[in-house]
Parts: structure tokens; C-alpha cells; sequence
């Protein structure tokens, strides 16, 4: 088994996740008393979320490359960020590490490609939903169209994001809202919606939806159970 190592913290209600996800998995496919070989460092969210709300992106991609690094340094044959924002410091932490990284989208796009959907509603925080680094992969590796919910509704899913999950508050009526917006992507033509932050599959899944739901927190750690089992 190759030891996975893990940037948590992003937040430690997703990182929890992770680490439930690669350890029962693990079981499921070695039997016995088998548990995930990981590697774990967690970060101040309250220092993270500061920094992106200031823009200060240099800051956040240096400071994931020196954890990566770490846990490197620690033994880790492939490394995880628990988030999927955060993916935006991958290019500048595969300058540095010398193992692989597992792309969250990616690991998302492969898995709406099985599904056979087309096109999809991608939520997150606004700098998934905004920014090109997530839709690129997407579209131009796997061919998928992607919608975005409108600024108001970006506003909300960002807002529910920071402000409840991310602290554990798990709202019925925010899982309306999440479910008013994912119903009108779908009048759109989604096909399929990607759960594009590691805290969405906290309030909605598959029985709650019509459409495909990509629950990226899973489906990522699964890929990186087959990596380290491969």
C-alpha cells in the first residue's frame, strides 16, 4: 500500500471525510483489519479563508507547496489536497514535489464522463465557480460543458459554504436553497451536478437530486485508494 498524504484542514468537517472515506475503503478492499497508510497535515482554516478573501493567492500556493514538501519529507507516495479550491496551488506545488498529485477535477471529470453526462452545473466557493481553473479541466480534457448558478446564487452557495458548513451547521433550509439552484441548472440541461467543495456532500446527496450528483469528496478519495492500492 502507498502512504497517501493528505492537506487537511480545508476544513477539518471535509478533512474528517477523507479520512472516514480512505479508511473504509481500504477495509472494503483488503478485508481483515486493513486501515488507509496516511499522512495528515491540517491547517488553520481561519488563516486560509483570509487569505483568499484578500486575494493573496502567492501566499496560499507557497504555503501548499512547503506542506506538500512535508509530507513528502514524512514518506507520502501521492499527496491529496481536501479541498477542491486549493486546487489552484497544484501547478505550483508540481514544480516542487517529485510524486504525483491526484487533480480533484480530474478525478470529477472522469467520473462524469462515465456517467455519460455532457453537460453539468459545477457549485463550490466562488473561486471554483468563478475562476477557469476547474471549468478548464472539465471542458478541455473531457469535452464537458459546465454551467455556473447566477451571481445571486453563486453569492448563497459561497455564503452557506463559509459561514455553515464549513463550522457543521447543517441547515434544511440551506439545502433548499442548494436544491432550488441545482433545479434550475437542470431546466438549463445539467445533466449532472459536481459537488465542487468538500463540504457540499455534508448537505446534499444523490436521493436529494433528479440529476447525477458528483460527490467529489468521495469519488476522490476513492481514486486515491486505487492509486495506493495499484
Amino acid at each position: 500500500m502507498k502512504k497517501i498524504g493528505l492537506i487537511g484542514g480545508i476544513t477539518w468537517q471535509s478533512t474528517q471525510l477523507y479520512y472516514q472515506l480512505l479508511n473504509s475503503k481500504i477495509a472494503e478492499e483488503l478485508g481483515g483489519q486493513s486501515s488507509c497508510e496516511c499522512v495528515l497535515e491540517s491547517v488553520n482554516f481561519e488563516d486560509i479563508a483570509e487569505k483568499q478573501t484578500k486575494g493573496n493567492w502567492d501566499t496560499l500556493h507557497a504555503q501548499m507547496t512547503e506542506i506538500a514538501l512535508r509530507l513528502q519529507k514524512a514518506g507520502a507516495e501521492v499527496i491529496l489536497i481536501c479541498a477542491n479550491t486549493m486546487h489552484l496551488s497544484v501547478p505550483a506545488i508540481k514544480e516542487k514535489i517529485t510524486i504525483p498529485l491526484l487533480h480533484i477535477a480530474e478525478v470529477a471529470g472522469k467520473v462524469v464522463k462515465e456517467k455519460g453526462c455532457k453537460k453539468v452545473v459545477l457549485l463550490g466557493t466562488k473561486y471554483t465557480m468563478e475562476l477557469d481553473f476547474y471549468k478548464d479541466i472539465l471542458k478541455n480534457q473531457f469535452g464537458i460543458e459546465v454551467l455556473v448558478p447566477n451571481e445571486a446564487d453563486r453569492n448563497i452557495v459561497h455564503h452557506i459554504i463559509y459561514e455553515e458548513l464549513s463550522k457543521g451547521i447543517i441547515s434544511e433550509d440551506s439545502k433548499h436553497e442548494y436544491l432550488n439552484i441545482i433545479k434550475k441548472a437542470e431546466k438549463e440541461g445539467a445533466q449532472g451536478v459536481i459537488l465542487g467543495c468538500t463540504e457540499i456532500p455534508l448537505l446534499i446527496q444523490q436521493e436529494d437530486c433528479d440529476i447525477v450528483v458528483i460527490d467529489t469528496t468521495k469519488e476522490h478519495a476513492y481514486a486515491a485508494v486505487a492509486f495506493a492500492l495499484s
